[in-house]
């Protein structure tokens, strides 16, 4: 359609027969562009494009938005404007991403947004986020990553009831009862603190540091029973009556210095002390009962009190029992594990471990490998130059076998090199040259990954720690939920909830907004019908005169 302008220099020449000039039929054709245009205002900065382009991505939020604007134009009677304004109270920087995906296809992720918000924005705009490409997948999902270590070194922060409670001793209340709680639900989880939390108060640093006391006089007295000046050994005889004939049979026993025996019974009450106190305290008794830190603890415990009760019997059964716990007291080093509830680098070492499985299981394969096939080498490169009366090759070669030459392999391998086996042929040296090599690059391959995973832990233990604790979230606008982790619930820009049928009008409040020439407001049809399920789309938009 020729523009009106141009309509009326066309009739008004003389000739009646040239066609319009190019300098209308580009201004038509711009008239054309500019009714395709949509305005978008996110946060308060504006976007330019064309609705064409948001129907690019079918199902999202902005092509249903295009859809909407060009049915609301097509059914009223009032004339199409320039462009169309949409407002949307969200992040503008992310909207760029958002917008040019429309536009190029291709999502990318910015470096400089944390991940969460990104994925929000994502969720709110409707776009699925296994569309992001593969160059900026990793970057995507580093935060992923990050709340997963998080949720390991501490639980999720308390309810916002908890902080309620509290509310009165901030202001200095100190003496309101709390009547909604009986005397053991206000104790048992300061209790529980009090011993499993050495971060949580400082009486709880103080039982830390007592804790830790008495596990390194454990440990250390464990060690000094075995250095001689600490136990004597006493010969004793024992008179057994044999067929109808008295035999004296010389018994040994050895005796650990009093001292240390009491120090340890001093540290067992301790420890039996704080064992109960947990277990009774512990808000979860099967989630106590199946820790591997506890059952160590139980575990050490145990055999001094049976030695206790064992001691003053002297059958046979009772000696043998006595003589199987002298053998089991090394389990009492295990003690040395129950640092890590006071030290969070040991947490960040064993999780790391863990993380890693994946990594020390191709290592040990790697090396599996190498062993076998540098045990094989050697064993027939030590068998160059054998003596004619030595047949098998076993008299000038410490490889007598292949599974001996395992032993060589592992310490070659692994760079220790004891020294105990050795190759002496040029051959043999130049096999042992090649296996210390490849020792090297094998156990150089998996240690980076497992490094990085130990610096990511550990930073993120760091910042567990040092990160505040969260207060109560308040909202403003009480009708906007805060939770918007989902396209299909409820977000920030809803007044309506999202479990509205698929043939439902635009809320009535979605009124067209004056605009900047002042125009009157004119209200949205409410009689149109959502051809898909918008879930709780509210917009503010204003037509623009051109």
């Amino acid at each position: 359609m020729i523009s009106s302008v141009c309509v009326s220099s066309y009739r008004g020449r003389k000739s009646g027969n040239k066609p319009p000039s190019k300098s209308c039929l580009k201004e038509d054709m711009a008239r054309g562009e500019d009714s395709d245009k949509i305005i978008i205002n996110v946060g308060g900065t504006r976007h330019e494009t064309y609705k064409s382009t948001l129907r690019t991505l079918p199902g999202t939020r902005l092509a249903w938005l295009a859809d909407s604007e060009s049915q609301v134009s097509s059914d009223s009677d009032i004339a199409s404007p320039s462009a169309t304004e949409f407002f949307f109270d969200r992040h503008p920087g992310i909207f760029a991403y958002v917008l040019n995906y429309y536009r190029t296809g291709k999502l990318h992720c910015p470096a400089d947004v944390c991940g969460p918000l990104f994925e929000e924005e994502l969720a709110f705009w409707g776009i699925d986020e296994t569309d992001v490409e593969p160059c900026c997948w990793m970057t995507y999902r580093q935060h992923r990553d990050a709340e997963e270590a998080l949720e390991i070194f501490e639980p999720p922060d308390p309810d916002d009831t908890d902080d309620e409670r509290e509310m009165p001793r901030r202001f200095g209340i100190e003496d309101v009862p709390d009547r909604s709680r009986g005397c053991r639900e206000v104790w048992q989880p300061k209790i529980w603190a009090l011993f499993d939390d050495p971060y949580s108060s400082r009486a709880a640093r103080g039982v830390a540091l007592a804790s830790l006391f008495f596990i390194l006089v454990s440990i250390t007295t464990f060690c000094l029973e075995t250095h001689d000046a600490f136990y004597e050994v006493k010969n004793w005889t024992e008179h057994v009556v044999q067929d109808n004939m008295t035999k004296n049979i010389t018994r040994n026993e050895i005796v650990t210095n009093p001292i240390l025996f009491t120090v340890e019974g001093i540290c067992v009450v301790w420890f039996s002390f704080e064992f109960l106190v947990r277990i009774i305290s512990c808000p979860d008794k099967v989630v106590f009962i199946r820790n591997m830190l506890n059952i160590i603890d139980f575990v050490a415990i145990l055999p001094f009190y049976l030695e206790l009760a064992l001691k003053s019997l002297s059958s046979k059964a009772a000696n043998d029992v006595l003589n199987f716990l002298r053998v089991v007291r090394f389990v009492r080093i295990l003690r040395i594990f129950k640092l890590t509830r006071h030290f969070v680098g040991l947490r960040v070492l064993g999780h790391t471990l863990r993380a890693s499985v994946n990594e020390f299981l191709l290592l040990i394969i790697f090396l599996a490998l190498g062993v076998l096939i540098f045990a094989t080498m050697i064993y027939y490169a030590e068998r160059i130059g054998i003596q004619p009366n030595d047949p098998t090759g076993c008299n000038h070669t410490h490889f007598k076998n292949i599974p001996i030459s395992f032993w060589w392999a592992v310490v070659t391998m692994t760079t220790l090199g004891y020294g105990d086996m050795y190759p002496q042929t040029w051959l043999g040296m130049m096999v042992g040259a090649l296996c210390a090599l490849a020792g090297v690059l094998t156990i150089a391959m998996p240690v980076p990954v497992i490094v990085n995973n130990f610096g990511m832990y550990y930073s993120l233990a760091m910042a567990k720690q040092k990160l505040p604790k969260k207060k109560k979230k308040h909202n403003p606008n009480p009708d906007a939920p805060t939770d918007s982790a989902s396209f299909g619930k409820s977000e920030t820009n809803s007044h309506r909830d999202s479990t509205q049928s698929d043939t439902c009008p635009l809320a009535p409040e979605e009124n067209i907004s004056r605009n900047r020439s002042g125009e009157a407001t004119v209200q949205f049809l409410n009689s149109l019908k959502c051809q898909r399920h918008v879930f709780s789309l509210t917009i503010s938009c204003g037509y623009h005169a051109g």
